[in-house]
């Protein structure tokens, strides 16, 4: 009697777990589809290579904006993740005083920040004293916000590597850190990439901070001291315009930058899931 009471909680929770978890799968779909359907008809070669039209005027594309969210990204890992690697590197194997307390409770609450409030941070270091926005302001906004997530997935990616592989390196006569460099890192490299494109993916969707530092343009932007359009800050523009065709468009722009996230999170988990399997 017991057994079979046991069987059939475990059949209804095996079924009410497995339920949610495909309603939970069903939402983002749900989302896709809801964006191919409203932006499908402006999804075309144009769409990816064609700078905006005028104003009015119905056709154009965002390739402005699609290169200058690239722009933007680089930048912001170029700024971010040496940072946060490195700070990440020295809490994993030089941590343990009360400093590196201080720098995780820090970078917890840096995490936390309101995206908005990144935004006007580099808008007072780098807008004000320039007097313009610019793709420089955009990318330090970003990079800033990648800085905490890259710190704690480094240092939990190098603490997971066995002590073992640490102290061979270290019985072969290598120093400590020769040993973290040549040793713990790679070990740990395949981590570390993956934790690297998830936050690229985190940031990619952001609006908020951009608006206070890039902007937008409806031009190609070039080099970092102008003003650069982005698929987030598009979407916004485009979403609250009062034309049918900038709504399509912002649409399909929504897709493209879903679909690039979720592109990005699948593949860093297929890397993730075979670091693992390997071990």
């Amino acid at each position: 009697m017991l057994s079979m009471r046991r069987k059939i909680v475990n059949a209804v929770m095996l079924t009410l777990t497995g339920l949610f978890a495909f309603f939970a799968v069903s939402i983002l779909f749900f989302v896709l589809g809801y964006l191919l359907w409203n932006g499908g008809t402006s999804l075309s070669w144009n769409f990816f290579t064609k700078l905006p039209t005028p104003v009015g005027e119905t056709g154009g594309g965002m390739a402005n904006a699609i290169v200058g969210s690239a722009k933007l990204l680089l930048l912001a890992t170029c700024i971010g993740v040496p940072i946060g690697f490195l700070g990440g590197v020295y809490l994993s194997e030089f941590g343990g005083s009360a400093f590196s307390s201080l720098v995780r409770y820090t970078t917890d609450l840096l995490n936390g920040v309101p995206s908005i409030v990144m935004g006007i941070f580099a808008f007072t270091v780098i807008v004000l004293p320039q007097k313009h926005f610019s793709t420089l302001a955009g990318g330090l906004a970003l990079g800033v916000m990648m800085i905490p997530i890259s710190l704690r997935s480094t240092e939990d990616f190098l603490k997971a590597v066995p002590l073992a592989l640490r102290e061979g390196a270290m019985a072969l006569g290598a120093s400590k850190s020769r040993a973290i460099f040549t040793v713990v890192i790679p070990a740990a490299i395949n981590g570390i990439i993956t934790g690297t494109m998830l936050n690229v993916a985190r940031v990619a969707g952001e609006t908020a901070p951009l608006l206070f530092t890039s902007l937008g343009n409806r031009y190609w932007s070039h080099g970092l001291d102008q003003p650069t359009a982005s698929l987030p800050v598009m979407i916004f523009d485009y979403a609250r315009a009062p034309y049918d065709d900038w709504h399509k468009q912002a649409w399909a722009a929504a897709f493209v930058l879903l679909s690039l996230v979720l592109a990005i999170n699948v593949f860093a988990r297929i890397v993730l899931g075979k670091k693992a399997q390997a071990r």
